[in-house]
């Protein structure tokens, strides 16, 4: 797991979903997850399947964000869970051995770890920076980065308001990869950034 982590925004317009996802996938996005927090069910079916879709046809893994239920009925490719979603153990005996689980920890060592014994594939601290979609009450400091990569090798993603020049110092210190939402999607050239992105990984 490296690259740009693209994360979807709660956008309702399905095919200006899919059109600016497929931009960001042919610019060189890693890895989607799909998240709206306030889809309806079908919607979220809906959106789930078609960008499960767009990826394959990329080659490129989709995890749903809080639903196992939905990435188990669509065979997506993993979850990613929350500190309020199920426990990664669990996900991860629903889901089996070959899913991607992922694990919000915010700026929790201790909650990483626990993740990591349970099964995690992943882990992501954030927010790093103000995030203009996700809406911290703190500021996870930029030296969890070093601990983690020092201890685990588990892979870690950095989320929080990312940019690609304020993720810059954090794909410098071990992240692995770098959430985006807004700098991709409310960009008025998403391939432009993430092209930006990807070539943190590549310097």
């Amino acid at each position: 797991m490296r690259g740009l982590y693209l994360v979807t925004p709660d956008w309702d317009d399905t095919d200006r979903l899919l059109a600016v996802t497929d931009t960001a996938l042919m610019a060189g996005a890693a890895l989607v997850q799909y998240r709206h927090k306030g889809a309806s069910p079908a919607l979220r079916a809906e959106q789930g399947s078609a960008l499960l879709a767009l990826c394959r046809e990329h080659g490129r893994p989709l995890v749903i964000n809080d639903h196992i239920d939905l990435c188990r009925d669509l065979d997506a490719d993993g979850v990613h869970l929350g500190g309020t979603d199920a426990p990664v153990a669990e996900a991860r005996a629903l889901l089996g051995p070959d899913k991607i689980v992922g694990a919000s920890c915010y700026g929790e060592l201790t909650l990483a770890e626990q993740a990591r014994q349970a099964g995690a594939s992943y882990v992501a601290f954030g927010g790093f920076y103000p995030s203009p979609v996700k809406k911290y009450t703190f500021v996870t400091p930029p030296e969890i980065v070093d601990v983690w990569r020092e201890r685990v090798s588990l892979p870690m993603v950095v989320i929080g308001g990312m940019t690609p020049e304020n993720a810059a110092p954090l794909v410098g210190r071990g992240a692995a990869m770098v959430a985006a939402i807004t700098s991709v999607y409310a960009a008025d050239d998403p391939a432009a950034a993430v092209r930006a992105f990807c070539a943190l990984f590549r310097s």
